[in-house]
């Protein structure tokens, strides 16, 4: 039986390392980051598919910000391995939630609506196997979801085709605030154009 609901797991790296293409100040960046993250995790507790956040931080202030918005966070459990770490996190998830699809979700995502990541999670739970969205570039990955013995999460550079090569399919559809991840300037215009979150919006007025 496909589940019916998703767990996003949400790694956050400590804002004040985070984002460095932004911007050149470290308490802009590092506020920017925190927004960003703050936003996306708002966003996706909203959407009626998703049953939890666990956000992996090793930021200890920032996870009480996690936790007051409603995130489940625990510290990142492989230091500076990415997929790793989101692959500790699904087992998590299916020891805390069991019967639900784990999915990593990019945390720098300030324009997400709660609709676009329900219209991903629609296709990626009726799926037996792993399922990934790309940006909106079409090189990088926003979501990626498989049953926890599949999950085999490949970030980094070129990582939708990464996903690909590993057996995941792609999730069609514009899914336009979902594609739309921050590392630059560049993009923060594009996302702001989507319309941005409040925490993220409140710091560019």
């Amino acid at each position: 039986m496909s589940p019916s609901s998703a767990v996003v797991i949400l790694p956050v790296k400590p804002p004040a390392v985070g984002k460095s293409r932004l911007v050149s100040t470290p308490v802009a960046r590092r506020e920017l980051a925190a927004a960003f993250a703050l936003d996306t995790a708002v966003a996706a507790l909203a959407a009626s598919r998703v049953t939890a956040v666990l956000a992996l931080t090793d930021d200890h202030w920032f996870a009480d910000e996690l936790a007051g918005v409603g995130c489940v966070v625990l510290p990142d459990p492989v230091d500076g391995d990415l997929n790793g770490s989101l692959r500790q996190g699904a087992a998590e998830v299916d020891r805390r939630w069991p019967g639900t699809r784990p999915a990593a979700l990019c945390a720098d995502l300030p324009a997400l609506l709660p609709h676009d990541l329900d219209a991903a999670l629609a296709v990626v739970l009726r799926r037996p196997g792993p399922s990934f969205v790309a940006d909106a570039d079409g090189t990088g990955t926003v979501l990626y979801a498989a049953p926890p013995a599949e999950f085999d999460p490949r970030f980094g550079a070129g990582s939708a085709e990464a996903h690909a090569l590993g057996g995941a399919d792609a999730v069609p559809g514009d899914l336009l605030t979902l594609r739309r991840d921050v590392d630059d300037a560049t993009a923060l215009v594009a996302a702001a154009r989507l319309g941005l979150g409040a925490r993220t919006r409140a710091l560019l007025v």
